[in-house]
């Protein structure tokens, strides 16, 4: 069957709602969905599309997508949602994207690799800022350096979360630190490695970070080493590292269901905010000889990035999709991806 339409799940949520309008800027004419269908048709009505509404619960999701060619899922948090998508796309041929920066949703998705080529879908997470322009560097420094053992990522941002993003980060603390080791991904604690960096505005201390990276980085170089770090005040660094005692506590049902719902009454940054503030991204590859290479590109607000990367790679889908699998952005786009994206500069490779 040939399908020719793009579904967006989670529509309504702040982010949701900023690719579905820049769809229809675009000259895109998604469907709508997501699990109130209130909201859903009200959204569906302001932009002139057709609104579909639905949960994800039970086995009736694949037929939500009988005439879908790609999903483009935006619903989070992702480690709850993400897997009944992604099984319904599997069983339909659909193509899969989502905008998660979650470790266990990448490792999810990547598990289901052999299924998804068995079936031509193409399963692409972390289709926004977690984690095309961190995955674009990685990519462009393994080209530079083949044998690198050793992958540090990081990026330097000022923007303002959303709801989803402040909900997510919640279930982040509560687990604690990530790196790669060895090829395997490790528990750490939180601010686990403290070191200098200069993302591209000067040196800054910065701290390992639980993001999506550690796990994605490993399918798009098969480096076996991975970090990644954000910058952060020595105040606030110490503030990270006394949660470290706390974490336990964070875990417990009650807290993070409290912590959850005082995340949800965050406001997305506005347009004038996002534009005011652009990213830094950097990386770094070692190999065992010692040689190094450092690469960094100057990217748009992440959200910017996140809209405009979703929609690109929709497009990608929509057209000329490749063999069905599990991707990355890096390996379902190429390393050059990140710059072809509004407010994005090029990768600089230096051997610093």
């Amino acid at each position: 069957m040939s399908h020719d339409r793009l579904l967006i799940y989670g529509a309504y949520g702040y982010t949701g709602e900023l690719i579905a309008r820049q769809a229809v800027a675009e000259g895109l004419s998604p469907v709508l969905s997501g699990r109130n269908a209130a909201r859903v048709a009200a959204l569906a009505q302001t932009l002139g599309l057709d609104a579909r509404p639905f949960d994800l619960e039970g086995d009736a999701v694949a037929g939500q997508l009988a005439d879908i060619d790609v999903v483009l899922h935006c619903a989070g948090p992702f480690i709850d949602t993400a897997p009944a998508m992604v099984e319904a796309c599997i069983a339909t041929g659909t193509h899969y994207l989502d905008i998660t920066g979650e470790i266990e949703v990448f490792e999810h998705v990547f598990g289901r690799d052999a299924e998804a080529r068995d079936n031509g879908a193409v399963l692409c997470p972390g289709a926004g800022f977690d984690v095309v322009p961190t995955d674009c560097v990685a990519a462009a420094l393994a080209e530079a350096l083949p044998d690198a053992t050793e992958l540090a990522l990081g990026f330097d941002s000022r923007s303002g979360l959303s709801p989803g993003t402040a909900k997510t980060s919640v279930d982040g603390l509560a687990g604690g630190g990530r790196v790669r080791r060895n090829g395997r991904i490790v528990k750490v604690p939180l601010a686990a490695d403290v070191r200098k960096i200069d993302f591209g505005d000067g040196l800054k201390p910065a701290m390992t970070i639980p993001w999506g990276d550690v796990a994605t980085a490993y399918y798009s170089t098969r480096i076996p080493n991975v970090a990644v770090y954000m910058p952060m005040s020595p105040a606030r660094i110490r503030q990270v590292k006394w949660l470290n005692w706390v974490r336990p506590v964070v875990g417990l049902s009650p807290v993070r269901n409290f912590l959850k719902a005082r995340a949800g009454r965050v406001r997305g940054p506005d347009a004038a905010t996002r534009a005011r503030h652009g990213t830094y991204v950097w990386g770094e590859v070692c190999n065992d000889a010692g040689a190094a290479r450092v690469g960094r590109v100057h990217v748009a607000n992440g959200y910017d990035v996140t809209i405009h990367a979703s929609l690109a790679l929709a497009r990608k889908l929509l057209g000329e999709p490749p063999e069905g699998g599990a991707y990355t952005p890096s390996t379902l786009a190429g390393a050059g991806f990140v710059e072809q994206l509004p407010g994005s500069g090029r990768i600089e490779i230096t051997n610093e």
